[in-house]
């Protein structure tokens, strides 16, 4: 991966993990927890579209499917911690 390319990666991971945690009224993780669950919610929203048969492609569609990973990562998350 060049350095642009993994600069645009962590770019995405901080925004999807950003929203992902707006949307699900988190507190926020700070940067680096962002991008980490940002590039995990990427793994998670690109298996989940991938199974549903939906193709994002873009900027706008990188994001969208990583802020829906990490929406589902972080729903996953909260019903772990209330176990």
């Amino acid at each position: 991966m060049e350095g642009t390319g993994l600069i645009m990666f962590l770019i995405i991971g901080a925004v999807a993990g950003w929203l992902g945690s707006s949307i699900m009224k988190g507190g926020g993780f700070g940067l680096i927890g962002n991008i980490v669950v940002g590039v995990v919610g990427a793994v998670i929203g690109g298996f989940v579209f991938g199974v549903l048969g939906i193709s994002a492609s873009g900027l706008i569609g990188s994001i969208i499917t990583a802020t829906v990973g990490a929406i589902i990562l972080l729903f996953l998350v909260g019903i772990i911690k209330r176990s």
